[in-house]
């Protein structure tokens, strides 16, 4: 007998999110030991039409094959799941793991090449750019470890956030994805930070379960050499397996010249992956009214309500400022009063407050207006 809540979800992830149609070929990725998800997507796909291809990998296996394969290995690798992508209309990503810092030993050269050989052309390149597609993490013992929370009261939680009536929120989003379009320039300031960017030209996309889940965000992107000042995130981050914290970035002329951390030497090792790696690919608002606190998962962590993303490495197409970097690293400042708070000004005109919307057409994004 199936659980219900996973058929809800994989309906939901098959019919709204990549919307699968008649004929499509739909590549579901199964990252850790969850079976029964992949189980009731694949029924999902099929059900509508679509023909389900599974990959299934582990963390403990991806890391003891990244700390010994070559660079040519790595090519050869990535030709055939790059061919693999290109035959697919569409992607779902379930990632289950059982560790987030599985990958923290891998040499840094190790992670440089796969990023640059396997995720860069296989994910930035095509899979972001070419497939209908969306990424979900799965309310696992490990997962709800993060949270701080019981791992039955983090599944509650997790169906709540992740069963949202996004087609509510979609609407809701509309008059902060005009102001984002029509705003020239950005400030952002709180504990640490004193931001000042551009935006102008660069157009804004609204976030409501077609690519992530759980989503709820609106994102642009600065005009690359717009960006001065500092910020300070106050959310810790993973990244190739390593946590770090305290993250702050000093921008001048658009490029990190300064970058610190808890862990500054293998933070400066990712910005020198590329030369884009050093400027900023996108800048978001996020807004998920039931995602409050971080758990050191990006696909969370971006969407806490009164947050902001801002990030180095690739732009988006959507909102292309020509950016262009393997790296593509979403670092979250939360702005509520118990992080410090914060304000976000559009043209001078302050429009988020402590992390609530204070002008009257962003107030339905408020989290009472969403639940």
């Amino acid at each position: 007998m199936r659980d219900p809540r996973l058929q809800a979800l994989a309906a939901n992830l098959a019919g709204y999110s990549v919307d699968v149609q008649p004929g499509e070929n739909i590549l579901i990725d199964m990252i850790g030991s969850e079976r029964e998800l992949a189980i009731c997507l694949i029924e999902e796909v099929a059900k509508r039409g679509g023909r389900p291809f599974v990959e299934t990998s582990d963390r403990s296996v991806l890391r003891a094959l990244l700390k010994n394969a070559t660079k040519e290995q790595m090519e050869l690798w990535a030709s055939f799941d790059l061919k693999r992508m290109e035959a697919m209309d569409g992607y779902i990503a379930v990632r289950a793991g059982e560790n987030v810092n599985e990958l923290a030993d891998v040499p840094s050269a190790n992670m440089l090449l796969y990023d640059q050989l396997y995720r860069h052309p296989i994910h930035l390149e095509r899979r972001v750019k070419h497939t209908k597609w969306v990424v979900l993490r799965y309310p696992n013992a490990s997962m709800a470890q993060l949270a701080n929370m019981p791992t039955e009261a983090f599944e509650n939680f997790y169906f709540d956030v992740c069963n949202l009536d996004y087609a509510k929120m979609d609407r809701a989003m509309d008059p902060l994805e005009k102001l984002m379009t029509e705003t020239s320039h950005v400030r952002l300031v709180a504990p640490g930070t004193d931001l000042s960017f551009s935006i102008q030209g660069i157009g804004a996309v609204k976030c409501a379960g077609l690519r992530n889940i759980p989503d709820g965000e609106v994102y642009s992107a600065p005009v690359r050499d717009s960006v001065q000042g500092t910020i300070t995130y106050n959310t810790p981050s993973v990244y190739s397996g390593v946590t770090f914290e305290n993250i702050s970035f000093t921008f001048d002329k658009g490029k990190i010249v300064k970058a610190t951390s808890s862990d500054t030497v293998k933070l400066n090792e990712i910005l020198d992956t590329d030369e884009g790696a050093r400027y900023i690919g996108e800048f978001s608002l996020g807004f998920n009214p039931y995602i409050l606190h971080p758990m050191k998962d990006t696909l969370f962590d971006e969407k806490i309500a009164g947050s902001l993303h801002f990030t180095p490495g690739q732009a988006y197409e959507e909102t292309d400022n020509g950016n262009r970097s393997a790296v593509h690293w979403d670092l979250v400042l939360i702005q509520r009063p118990e992080y410090g708070g914060g304000e976000v000004y559009f043209d001078d005109r302050l429009i988020r407050k402590d992390g609530r919307f204070v002008v009257p057409e962003l107030e339905p994004l408020n989290p009472e207006n969403l639940k």
